[in-house]
């Protein structure tokens, strides 16, 4: 009886073993694959979810991705990324993404942030679905923005809303702005070539 007992026990610790090497193994080949992943691979549904934003279409253009949010106090910088986004339009994408993590300072529904933006701003650059950008939920797209392993160039900590990552033509990630910086500064503008 204890030879069966000491058998079934040696054959448990080695399956947990090789269990958990396997696991390990599995774990770190996904994070491989999630490194290697471009920004050109990345898409996310739009406001309206009747279509979806993929980077691989934006080829070419500078990208500015901005945490947006319609009860802030950078709020009213929607005005100047319109402005912007017309001032180089075929040059650059800007790209709202709606965030509630702030203070809850975007708790409306799909339908009516779109209304705000349209009738407050007059916002015609895209929006897409309502996403986290921080935190264990962080949309996959944040997390290429915001974390070096994935965009090689700058760990980043989205603090408020109205933060600013610009993607440059060829996909790479090209800088970080925060939320007090205006989107028509030349902070932003010059590297818009």
């Amino acid at each position: 009886m204890k030879k069966y007992f000491y058998s079934i026990l040696i054959m448990v610790f080695a399956w947990a073993y090789i269990y958990s090497f396997s696991e390990a193994n599995a774990k770190k080949t996904n994070k491989i694959e999630v490194a290697a992943t471009s920004f050109y691979d990345l898409c996310i549904p739009t406001l309206d979810a009747k279509n979806s934003i993929c980077m691989k279409d934006l080829k070419g253009k500078y990208i500015l991705c901005v945490n947006v949010a319609s009860e802030c106090g950078y709020t009213p910088q929607y005005a100047e990324l319109q402005k912007l986004a017309d001032t180089y339009k075929g040059k650059l994408v800007v790209i709202g993404f709606p965030c509630n993590q702030f203070l809850g300072q975007e708790p409306g529904t799909a339908a009516e942030i779109q209304q705000f933006c349209t009738k407050n701003y007059g916002i015609t650059f895209p929006l897409t679905e309502k996403i986290e950008v921080k935190g264990a939920s962080k949309h996959l797209i944040y997390q290429w923005l915001t974390e070096k392993s994935l965009n090689g160039q700058m760990d980043v900590k989205i603090g408020w809303n109205f933060n600013k990552i610009l993607i440059d033509p060829n996909g790479n990630w090209l800088k970080h702005f925060s939320s007090n910086v205006k989107p028509m500064s030349e902070e932003i503008t010059s590297l818009i070539k």
